[in-house]
């Protein structure tokens, strides 16, 4: 018996803690030797938050956020973004009933739990802008007229990198409405040479089989929420946010509200690994995603955000 069939003959009285574990292993087989970066996802999934994943295309971007919404049970819908792409594209637009004498509202690709808009950064600001009520309240205005998108709502962006022709750099103001950012890279050889020879990704997510509902999702979250946090971690996190702005590692430091958002994310990857409290190595692990779009190097300095934030890293002492 393949894994895949494994778990989904798996007894459907296991816990959520237990189907959540099951998911995120199933998604490691389907998307090939990225460990880390699925754990991120589900970690930004369980804070709460919406994700960015900025890569060359081929990756396996797309393959992600489908097997996420596959094994999550959730409703879902890909929005391939482009230059010509509108606002109503996205959220919907209302129509008048000439035999009711009303206008009524088709609601647009937006109303999923999983929203995959891809190459978000192909689209012009304008349309770009069209996602930031969504991301930041849950609801999005139409004509004057505010519709509730589901809870929980999970928006997942890939970016094309800046220097490709055709792209519109997303402002800080959208940036910061995602909890984390990651990149896929290449893979490993071993990964690629399994890529080279096995079936189709498209055919395993084919076989794979929800593992748990959004009504789950919203229980684990509110875990997660609960995880707990102590006075020396609090510590620790100030002094992080703290060092961010002192101007030698970057243009300006990270506010509070992305001070909040790092508490979140450890929390969710205490969580991941079954603890009920959060560690200071949480919040090393997701400090990264939280940091890579929000920080700029100072100009003329010949190094990396990542760069940069690796030796933040090491000067900040644990307590």
């Amino acid at each position: 018996m393949s894994s895949t069939e494994a778990t989904a003959a798996a007894p459907a009285a296991a816990t959520p803690q237990a189907r959540l574990a099951r998911a995120m292993d199933t998604v490691n087989q389907v998307v090939l030797g990225k460990a880390p970066q699925v754990r991120l996802a589900f970690s930004c999934l369980l804070a709460g938050g919406h994700l960015l994943i900025e890569d060359l295309p081929g990756v396996g971007k797309t393959t992600l956020a489908h097997a996420l919404a596959t094994v999550l049970g959730a409703r879902y819908q890909r929005i391939q973004f482009t230059s010509d792409l509108m606002p109503a594209d996205i959220l919907g637009v209302s129509i008048y009933r000439r035999d009711q004498e009303r206008f009524e509202f088709h609601p647009g690709p937006i109303f999923a739990d999983l929203v995959l808009a891809d190459e978000v950064n192909r689209a012009t600001p304008k349309t770009q802008s069209a996602l930031l009520e969504a991301m930041a309240e849950g609801q999005v205005t139409v004509e004057g007229v505010t519709h509730a998108l589901p809870n929980p709502f999970f928006v997942i962006a890939t970016q094309n990198p800046l220097d490709l022709v055709g792209t519109f750099p997303l402002p800080d103001s959208q940036l910061d409405r995602f909890l984390l950012s990651i990149r896929l890279g290449f893979p490993d050889p071993a990964a690629e040479r399994e890529l080279l020879v096995a079936e189709s990704r498209a055919d395993v997510l084919a076989r794979v089989p929800p593992m748990l509902s959004m009504d789950d999702v919203a229980a684990l979250q509110a875990e997660c929420a609960a995880v707990h946090t102590s006075d020396a971690l609090l510590d620790y996190v100030q002094a992080l946010l703290a060092e961010t702005r002192d101007d030698r590692w970057f243009e300006s430091g990270l506010s509070p509200r992305a001070g909040i958002a790092l508490m979140r994310c450890g929390r969710a990857h205490a969580y991941l690994d079954g603890r009920d409290f959060v560690e200071p190595e949480d919040i090393k692990a997701v400090f990264l995603g939280l940091t890579r779009h929000r920080m700029t190097v100072p100009a003329g300095m010949d190094a990396t955000v990542e760069d940069q934030v690796t030796a933040l890293l090491e000067r900040v002492a644990i307590p």
